[in-house]
């Protein structure tokens, strides 16, 4: 029976109604990053955004096999602007993992001793301060001077903002008995007197006025003009560190007061805190203070104190181990559904949109809330059953709108009491607007898909625009509205056209760019120089460019990694065509692929139509092969290793986790490729399996002295 998946608790999903969320939430949280990450104009609340995160979180913990290679428990951030010059992090600039509840709270002390091997009535001391609703900084000081300024970006890559920097009062020009390298990474952001003194200002001068100081912050430091940023009154707290030549100290709370005494404001509200109920009682404390603090926070963030402690726990791919932010609730509103829109992605999917009256929503104007599918819009599944949190929507209605459950906000609840007197049922289209081409809804799926495939210009144009994204080919000054308008135009139609444009239309050709509205001859040139910068692509740009279902950035990462080139990977994809063989296993065995993503990857190969697509990419390209890992006198660098049976002087994920830190590759079942087993007792199918192929077995003291 089809149900409304995005209505339903994690608990009740089924398979295909988990791999329908887990798309939809990979969507929507991807446009959330850009819009606050990048563009500094968010549409979402913190809070609200994160709730979305933990269903995600949720759904990937009940389905581990579905997790998708663009899962947003993968990603941090969203890539650098365009207008400042890009820096790349010499320690990456994470995010945190998320709290909502006092029961978050209480299994994140419990998920760290059980990491640890520590007893429930053993010492775990934690840092607690307030997370500065503000943007993210990363401060490089040598030898005492500030050198560089950078803003977080994707967590790998971010904006070189150091002009800007030096002209904040908070954030000292040189320091006296620093480390000689010294990375301090805090929070810009404006107090709330000055926020609006500086829109009284803007306003009185004809200027823009910022929505809330988070914006006004992330916008000022942001200017390409120093000077514009000199006048604003931005303001700096300092929280930790990222590369550092030598330690602060041995605690998280020593380290913060060390960099107190090198001249930076640490936030005074920070306390140690030895157990979850002192966790609590001091959220609870800045919680009741919120309104008279000053300045914008979302929540309390919780550190292990003990630095030793934070090593051993180390990083899941985005967020560490030894840390947690516990946000504050979110906001509600009542505003009218005018119309009822449908939307087709690149993946065919119709997704239904609200047309709202605006109304502000903590903080932020909202005209658009996701109405998920056919299901949650009628109230009812596809067999006429009233579905869980089901809604009879119509145009015209009163609906409450809340933004703890998508990027885009969500509908709670409909006031029939002023429902307009012959409001219709909305009917579900069975074509897709854009092609005409049948939208079909298979069995034990919520969402339903246009079947047009490459004659619906809706999936081809969206194709275009996920191709030249900036997590993919990154094309300067071709963005989703000149991609939109070429294609209208009939100037793109396939990636590899974008390669051949300046041969169509450049100068002294029947239509050149330089002539078309909007455009002239620098900026023409620029275009063209742009895309011939791009015709140099490192693999794991050009696997996540495709837009391959399942693979995101962070997958395409993985694949570029363990296949290396680009004629290795697609080798190996022809050759496990039949979902059967030594390569087909290889696949299913790297940590992180799944059935799902390796027979996307191979069925993408084998589609006719997609892979001479791509052979005419490929004329145009010099694919770079993937780097290797810096890992140098690591004695498993390169090597596939399993772990299996019971670990007894560290447990799996810290096994793992230090592994893949001297280049190993963890696999998650034994193959022909497998280099090492690590057995610990009580090890089986794995262990035999190893045997047979002649796999190295060892021990886990063996492995233990095999990495030092």
């Amino acid at each position: 029976m089809a149900s409304n998946a995005s209505d339903k608790a994690v608990d009740e999903l089924g398979e295909s109604e988990a791999r329908g969320e887990l798309e939809r939430l990979a969507s929507a949280i991807a446009a959330a990053d850009i819009a606050y990450h990048r563009d500094d104009a968010p549409e979402i609340a913190d809070a609200d955004y994160d709730a979305l995160k933990r269903r995600n979180a949720a759904i990937e913990a009940r389905f581990p096999h579905l997790k998708r290679a663009d899962s947003p428990s993968e990603r941090v951030g969203a890539a650098p602007a365009q207008g400042f010059g890009k820096v790349v992090h010499a320690v990456r600039m994470l995010s945190l993992g998320n709290a909502f509840s006092d029961e978050d709270v209480l299994e994140f002390d419990s998920r760290v001793r059980r990491y640890l091997n520590l007893d429930a009535d053993a010492a775990l001391t934690c840092t607690a301060e307030p997370k500065i609703d503000g943007l993210s900084l990363s401060l490089r000081y040598e030898g005492g001077r500030l050198v560089q300024a950078a803003t977080r970006g994707d967590g790998t890559e971010g904006e070189n903002v150091t002009a800007n920097a030096r002209t904040i009062g908070d954030i000292p020009a040189s320091l006296r008995g620093a480390p000689q390298v010294l990375e301090v990474r805090g929070e810009v952001y404006m107090a709330h007197e000055d926020f609006a003194a500086l829109n009284a200002r803007q306003a009185e001068s004809g200027g823009k006025t910022f929505a809330n100081p988070r914006n006004a912050a992330a916008g000022s430091l942001r200017q390409l003009d120093a000077a514009i940023t000199a006048a604003r009154p931005l303001r700096f707290f300092a929280y930790g560190w990222g590369e550092i030549s030598a330690p602060l100290a041995d605690t998280q709370s020593g380290a913060l007061k060390r960099l107190e005494n090198l001249g930076f404001t640490v936030n005074p509200l920070t306390r140690t805190v030895a157990r979850p109920d002192e966790m609590l009682a001091h959220y609870r404390r800045i919680e009741a203070d919120r309104a008279t603090l000053g300045y914008d926070i979302d929540g309390v963030v919780y550190k292990v104190d003990d630095l030793d402690l934070q090593r051993r726990l180390g990083f899941r791919s985005t967020t560490p181990r030894w840390a947690i932010a516990h946000k504050f609730p979110a906001e509600i509103a009542t505003t009218r559904l005018e119309k009822i829109e449908i939307q087709v992605g690149r993946t065919g999917a119709l997704s239904p949109v609200a047309r709202l009256t605006p109304v502000t929503v903590g903080g932020v104007v909202v005209s658009n809330a996701t109405l998920h599918n056919a299901d949650y819009i009628a109230g009812r599944d596809s067999q006429g059953n009233p579905i869980r949190e089901g809604r009879d929507l119509r145009e015209g209605d009163w609906v409450t709108v809340y933004r703890a459950g998508d990027v885009i906000p969500k509908v709670r609840d409909v006031d029939l009491s002023r429902r307009p007197k012959g409001a219709q049922r909305y009917e579900f289209p069975t074509k897709c607007p854009r092609c005409g081409s049948d939208a079909v809804r298979e069995e034990g799926e919520a969402v339903a898909y246009c079947t047009g495939n490459l004659i619906c210009p809706a999936q081809a144009v969206e194709k275009l625009k996920h191709f030249v994204s900036r997590s993919a080919f990154d094309i300067e000054g071709l963005g989703a509205k000149q991609v939109e308008a070429f294609f209208d135009d009939g100037w793109i139609r396939e990636p590899a056209d974008i390669f051949t444009l300046s041969q169509a239309h450049g100068p002294g050709s029947d239509a050149p760019l330089e002539k078309r509205e909007g455009w002239g001859p620098k900026s023409a040139t620029n275009l063209f120089a742009a895309i011939d910068e791009r015709r140099r692509i490192p693999l794991a740009r050009l696997i996540f460019g495709l837009g391959i279902r399942h693979v995101g950035e962070t997958s395409a990462a993985l694949l570029a990694r363990s296949y290396g080139s680009w004629d290795a990977f697609a080798a190996a994809m022809r050759a496990a065509r039949d979902h059967d063989g030594p390569e087909w296993e290889a696949l299913n065995a790297i940590d992180g692929v799944g059935k799902v993503m390796a027979g996307a990857v191979v069925d993408f190969f084998h589609e006719q139509t997609a892979r001479a697509a791509v052979d005419r990419l490929l004329a145009h390209l010099d694919v770079q092969d993937a780097e290797t890992p810096r890992t140098e006198g690591s004695p498993v660098a390169g090597k596939t290793v399993v772990f299996t049976g019971t670990l007894e002087t560290m447990t799996r994920a810290e096994a793992k986790a230090t592994a893949e830190s001297l280049g190993a590759k963890v696999a998650g079942s034994v193959s022909g490729k497998t280099d090492i087993l690590v057995a610990g007792p009580g090890a089986g199918s794995k262990l035999k399996k190893a045997e047979e192929l002649g796999v190295a077995v060892m021990t886990e003291e063996e492995w233990r002295a095999l990495i030092g």
